[in-house]
């Protein structure tokens, strides 16, 4: 077959299928089919060596960035689920016994009937060995729980560096301790939380924190009664601001941490205050 064949493919000669005969170099013969494979394999080999070496070079390229990202996020999960409310308390208590400086908590209207007794007393003693190690505790309450009596043995049995203030209303529960970690709530029912130790989350939370306690009332350890303005407590004056917003007595039973039944009482006296 001579080169200048018409319809032959030039792949034939490119891949080495064909080469010039010795004896006439415009005439083509076919390759024997080892020398082929042979350089094939060769053709592929280099092939495979550039990526190789592409590889490695972009390996190279991204080392420092990868470097930088494992050293600012050390290895630590941000977003934790806990499931069940045995092993929430546990990472709280697990939190709390590395911590050397600050809880910061909101404890939102939990109902009307107080904590089990079991629970009282191991929140308690968690809560003690860590004031006992130079710890402070700040807790934010609804104004509801200023007269709960659970609430106030807590602040009686409990000595150190702690104090508690209150707002007509609060957020879901929050805890951050140290300023490094945080739990959430994750469901309705508070038997999932999420362990926060995200640094801009954690700051988003101890911001809000911050905000909330400079508005509210101090409880403990020195009361601040709030006073009551023309025959109308604080307690009604907030019922009324939420009934001017159309609220109905049981979202202001939910929102202000009480039964709705003592809502709807607060609000006949207001009415009858009112006129």
């Amino acid at each position: 077959m001579t080169q200048s064949a018409t319809g032959m493919p030039p792949c034939l000669v490119d891949f080495g299928f064909l080469h010039p005969a010795l004896d006439n170099p415009d005439r083509l013969e076919p390759a024997s089919p080892m020398a082929a494979l042979h350089r094939l394999l060769h053709a592929s080999g280099r092939r495979i060596a550039d990526e190789r070496r592409r590889e490695e070079q972009l390996v190279e390229a991204f080392a420092p960035l990868i470097r930088a990202e494992s050293s600012e996020a050390a290895d630590v999960t941000t977003l934790l689920v806990v499931t069940g409310k045995e092993q929430i308390s546990r990472a709280v208590a697990d939190a709390l016994a590395d911590a050397t400086e600050q809880a910061l908590t909101i404890q939102p209207y939990q109902g009307p009937n107080s904590p089990p007794r079991q629970d009282n007393l191991r929140s308690l003693q968690r809560d003690q060995a860590f004031l006992d190690r130079g710890g402070r505790i700040r807790t934010l309450y609804q104004h509801t729980y200023r007269h709960a009596p659970h609430v106030l043995a807590r602040y009686e049995q409990l000595t150190g560096d702690v104090e508690a203030r209150t707002l007509d209303e609060v957020t879901e529960r929050l805890i951050i301790v140290d300023r490094t970690v945080a739990f959430i709530p994750a469901s309705a029912d508070r038997s999932l939380a999420l362990e926060v130790r995200h640094p801009a989350l954690i700051a988003y939370f101890a911001n809000t924190f911050d905000r909330l306690w400079r508005l509210a009332t101090p409880m403990h350890p020195q009361a601040v009664h709030r006073p009551t303005l023309n025959g109308v407590t604080p307690r009604q004056r907030a019922i009324a601001a939420l009934l001017v917003e159309g609220h109905t007595d049981t979202d202001i039973a939910e929102r202000l941490g009480m039964n709705v039944r003592t809502a709807r009482v607060h609000i006949a006296k207001l009415a009858a205050t009112l006129g």
